[in-house]
């Protein structure tokens, strides 16, 4: 059974900072790309960060230069560092796990940036 646990979430003010994690099982990791999304109310999903299976990293231009993706392999675990969070910020934060045509998706971790 594939799992992703999205774990890390919270309340912090402005200029705090959060470090999400996404712990799989079920997957062989190591082969994945992985993505962190994220949803704020009423707005479609956005893609934040990535991280293919050879650790290259991309970002969406609103995060660059503050979020920071990262992977654990050993432990199935990849990291989403967030510095200098901003009030639009805010929003459901989840991890997809992405490997030709299997396509895998976490429950959620609210993160909320509210002074």
């Amino acid at each position: 059974q594939v799992r992703l646990v999205e774990s890390g979430g919270g309340l912090v003010q402005p200029g705090e900072s959060l470090r999400l994690s996404c712990a799989t099982s079920g997957i062989s990791f190591s082969f994945y790309k992985i993505n962190w999304y994220r949803q704020a109310p009423g707005k479609q999903r956005d893609l934040v960060a990535t991280i293919t299976a050879n650790r290259k990293t991309t970002y969406a231009d609103s995060v660059k230069g503050r979020f920071g993706i990262s992977r654990d392999n050993a432990k199935a675990t990849v990291y989403l560092q967030m510095n200098s969070l901003k009030f639009e910020d805010t929003a459901v934060y989840y991890c997809n796990a992405v490997l030709e045509t299997n396509d895998f998706w976490g429950q959620g971790t609210q993160v909320t940036v509210s002074s």
